[in-house]
């Protein structure tokens, strides 16, 4: 059974449009709703013309669309046969997960945007210049691995304490920061699997000359 926790009725009134369901069949949609709360079992096309102004053939073309397009259903349950809107509602519980997938994805995609976005700034300011697009890939690469922007910032301004200017100092500060993180928890989390994976391209960046501006 669908989830009773979410409002039927709201989410067809939020998307029944899009669904391409007519006023027709949304008012026959929640007369059938109606009439199952009141234990109506079985609703036929005579029982919804007693409750609605729509004639018997109206009614009776408006549930075979809904039929045909999967919205109601006609099953049997022991001896009898009863009308259930369980496809319609698993219809619209998909259509809410996808709907709030995607808001959750916008909200990740403006949270990420903004945290790279105060990570250069501080950089830039930090270092007295522009960066450059390697620069900005590896800190994006540091973001996919996890570290928020305050550990990124830190490590540089730690770096930086040390006489050093380079990204690949931030790298190994940011590197050991974790694992002594995996020390205290006492187990290998996923970022230094990621991590591990990438130490060929990691080396590869780091010999890269933009780097080498200081000796670590």
């Amino acid at each position: 059974m669908v989830s009773e926790a979410l409002d039927f009725r709201f989410l067809l009134l939020e998307n029944y449009k899009k669904m391409k369901i007519s006023e027709q069949e949304l008012a026959t949609i929640f007369m059938i709703d109606h009439l199952i709360s009141q234990g109506n079992a079985l609703v036929t096309q005579d029982l919804l013309s007693l409750k609605m102004s729509l004639d018997i053939q109206t009614i009776d073309n408006v549930l075979a669309n809904l039929l045909t397009r999967g919205f109601i259903a006609f099953v049997s349950e022991g001896d009898k046969t009863i009308t259930t809107l369980d496809p319609l509602k698993k219809i619209l519980f998909k259509e809410f997960q996808l709907s709030l997938n995607k808001e959750e994805d916008r909200k990740h995609k403006k949270e990420i945007k903004e945290q790279l976005e105060n990570i250069y700034g501080e950089f830039e300011k930090l270092l007295g210049r522009s960066l450059s697009p390697v620069e900005i890939s590896k800190i994006r690469e540091w973001v996919s691995y996890g570290f928020d922007d305050n550990d990124i910032i830190n490590a540089l301004k730690e770096a930086l304490s040390k006489g050093k200017k380079s990204l690949r100092s931030v790298d190994k500060i940011l590197l050991s920061w974790q694992k002594r993180k995996e020390t205290e928890n006492e187990g290998i989390t996923t970022l230094r699997e990621d991590w591990d994976k990438s130490l060929e391209e990691t080396i590869r960046i780091a010999k890269t000359p933009w780097l080498d501006d200081d000796n670590d």
